[in-house]
């Protein structure tokens, strides 16, 4: 099983050096990948009707996925690059696909793109998105960009897309895989069906039961759960006690990744108090940890 990082946006700060460092502190010791977030904007919490119930605000960091891949595809040179997970629905589809493919050509094939379809309604008005159907067009997104990935010329009509006749250059080397997270029922059937495996990004026993849950769905369409990747994301504020215990679960449980974790998460811990400690954490994990990476 591969261990990964997620890049810690809120904390990390914006020294590009510093973040070229963290980078480059994963690859060094060893981790597999890195995991980044995606939100473009944060919203102010009060006084909306309906109410925001996601846990970040306008006072939240986050680094844009693609940009920051450019980045790390250039001061690294093996670690795998992971969305966990891109809003897919409140970006168009078509400029994805082209953003994507050469973080992918760049990156010498090293993109796993991980979607959703998020939470914050004020982020899709800013993008001028709808945020009611978010749902549907995402699953007319998935058959684009593959279609856009693997052919030199689209012809496509769906209910949301257009594209007549065209196509980019250069295209990747194949359909880059699309991992889906999420947090209810229709997304464990929507990965079920279209997708290349499942993010799993809430606590370890939550995460558990979510998987019960994605292969039963796996198993109602007749679908091999060899054929699905399993990722979950592990928490450094679990402590040195759990971490090898968190990660034997998964072990167990057939799973293809995790991903520690380190930034202040509700009701766990406060976080770290640099940037530095950030890249410092990397080697307390791997030490606990690392010979459990295959």
């Amino acid at each position: 099983m591969k261990i990964g990082a997620v890049f810690p946006h809120q904390e990390i700060g914006d020294d590009p050096i510093v973040i070229r460092d963290w980078a480059q502190a994963v690859e060094d010791l060893g981790y597999s990948h890195i995991l980044a977030y995606d939100h473009v904007i944060g919203a102010v919490h009060a006084d909306r009707d309906p109410k925001l119930w996601g846990p970040y605000t306008e006072e939240d960091a986050f680094h844009e996925p693609f940009v920051l891949f450019g980045y790390f595809a250039a001061c690294t040179s093996r670690v795998e690059l992971a969305t966990g997970i891109l809003i897919l629905p409140q970006r168009q589809t078509v400029l994805v696909a082209k953003q994507a493919a050469e973080i992918d050509i760049l990156s010498g094939g090293r993109l796993r793109l991980g979607i959703g379809t998020g939470w914050n309604y004020v982020e899709y008005d800013s993008l001028n998105e709808n945020f009611d159907n978010r749902g549907r067009r995402q699953e007319e997104q998935v058959e684009l960009l593959r279609k856009l990935w693997t052919e030199p010329v689209v012809d496509y009509e769906g209910d949301y897309h257009r594209v007549e006749r065209a196509g980019f250059k250069p295209l990747p080397g194949g359909a880059i895989p699309i991992w889906f997270g999420g947090f209810a029922p229709v997304a464990f059937r929507r990965a079920a069906r279209i997708g290349d495996g499942f993010i799993f990004g809430s606590g370890q026993t939550q995460n558990l039961e979510a998987l019960a849950a994605v292969r039963k769905e796996l198993d109602t369409i007749g679908r091999a759960p060899e054929e699905f990747g399993i990722e979950a994301l592990l928490n450094y504020q679990s402590g040195p006690e759990a971490w090898r215990d968190e990660i034997l679960a998964w072990q167990d449980e057939g799973a293809d990744y995790v991903a520690m974790r380190a930034q202040a998460l509700r009701g766990q811990g406060d976080g770290l108090s640099s940037p530095q400690d950030h890249i410092d954490v990397l080697s307390t994990y791997w030490d606990v940890v690392g010979d459990l990476a295959s």
